[in-house]
């Protein structure tokens, strides 16, 4: 199979992140990992590559934006055309521990992306993907902005979108996966994968996310995430930051986030990768106990957790990459902690999705770091995704005194 691609990137092969680092073309993406270094106990994601040697001319200067950095991105299909990304960094110094407010502490605002998420960067490249290898129909397995984002790219891009979800779904999250167009399919949890793999033997149909055991995901998504770290770099003046603090389900943001920096230093713009802090469920945490067992990858038992969007039983490769090569640090943050700081950061007119504000938490473990420079906490996705319990709404009458006595047994609130 050939593929007519005429773009700016690049771009030259796929690249195993497992021993040896073994090399596949570009094109098709490999779904299901390494074919050739992966096994039943451990399978190793792809990544992109690229000649970075042509790559002289990339700045990450004040202004600089994704046209200019698509030289070390995957080759964009024109039919991919939703614009992604340019988000703000919004400064919460003031809120921070005591300790960073002299470095200054900012949120990566991802909720104003198209779908209000994080995951628009990662659909960007993998519905590129999928229009050169000529799909007809896109298949995602998600509860939540995987699902959500991966609908509204392929709608845009005209293709049909499966989602496999569950009948638990947040209502704003069903609401607009058929708002796209696409088509949900409810399941319960653990046969959504199986499913996956049984539809993708229909010609035409193309999975974006996961098929493996552990996790490996598309080659392609994470590279979306790079755009993040380039960001960051262009607000900071290309100046690199001390930390970026991360909220991590299979780390391929996590990854993303730290091959932008890598590169920003390989091609010279930077002198040392930010440390990179990784932010899970207390009750999960598969990459903290990977990491502290010394795993490439490990599972863990399934506890309650209200911090969704990272409620992950087994870690990808990816993540412990990242952290090793950025000397980066694993975390654990409870439910308690996470809605105790998605409260502060409302009250900064930021409402986070209640894992992304776990890790504002995580802030308050951190004695300090090394580097100079500030503090950036990846914020991913809106509150308004969050499963919401019913509320019954009182009414009351338009006098002052009835509205006071509203006010103050409804919310405590004297005026």
């Amino acid at each position: 199979m050939t593929f007519d691609i005429q773009t700016p990137s690049l771009a030259t092969a796929q690249r195993s992140l497992g021993p040896g680092n073994p090399t596949y073309p570009l094109l098709p993406a490999q779904l299901s990992g390494c074919p050739k270094t992966s096994n039943e106990t451990i399978q190793f994601p792809l990544e992109v590559a690229y000649d970075y040697a042509s790559a002289g001319n990339v700045s990450f200067a004040r202004g600089t934006r994704w046209q200019d950095w698509q030289a070390i991105l995957p080759p964009r299909h024109p039919r991919a055309s939703m614009p992604v990304g340019g988000t703000p960094l919004v400064d919460v110094s003031d809120v921070a521990p005591p300790r960073f407010r002299h470095r200054r502490v900012f949120v990566k605002d991802e909720s104003r992306n198209p779908t209000w998420s994080h995951k628009d960067r990662l659909n960007t490249f993998t519905i590129s993907a999928a229009l050169y290898e000529g799909a007809s129909t896109i298949i995602v397995a998600s509860s939540g902005n995987h699902g959500v984002s991966a609908a509204a790219m392929a709608s845009r891009a005209g293709l049909n979108c499966l989602v496999l979800t569950m009948p638990e779904v947040s209502p704003a999250v069903r609401d607009m996966i058929l708002g796209y167009g696409a088509y949900p399919v409810y399941l319960p949890a653990d046969a959504r994968w199986p499913a996956m793999r049984a539809l993708k033997e229909i010609p035409g149909t193309y999975p974006v996310s996961n098929l493996t055991p552990v996790h490996t995901g598309h080659p392609w998504g994470p590279e979306g995430y790079k755009t993040m770290a380039y960001e960051i770099l262009a607000d900071l003046d290309g100046a690199a930051p001390a930390a970026v603090v991360v909220p991590t389900g299979y780390g391929e943001m996590l990854y993303g986030i730290y091959k932008g920096f890598h590169e920003a230093r390989l091609l010279g713009r930077i002198d040392q990768i930010p440390r990179l802090v990784s932010v899970e469920p207390a009750t999960r945490g598969p990459l903290h106990h990977a990491i502290k067992a010394g795993l490439p990858a490990t599972t863990v038992a399934a506890g309650p957790t209200v911090q969704s969007g990272t409620a992950v039983t087994v870690n990808g490769y990816r993540a412990v990459v990242a952290l090793r090569e950025s000397n980066g640090l694993a975390l654990l943050v409870s439910d308690d902690r996470a809605r105790a700081a998605n409260a502060v950061l409302a009250r900064q007119g930021l409402w986070q999705e209640i894992s992304s504000s776990a890790a504002f938490a995580a802030l308050d473990d951190i004695e300090a770091f090394d580097a100079d420079g500030p503090v950036v906490v990846i914020g991913c996705s809106t509150g308004l995704k969050e499963p919401a319990e019913p509320r019954a709404a009182t009414a009351t009458t338009p006098d002052l005194a009835s509205m006071r006595g509203y006010l103050k047994t409804e919310f405590g609130f004297v005026i």
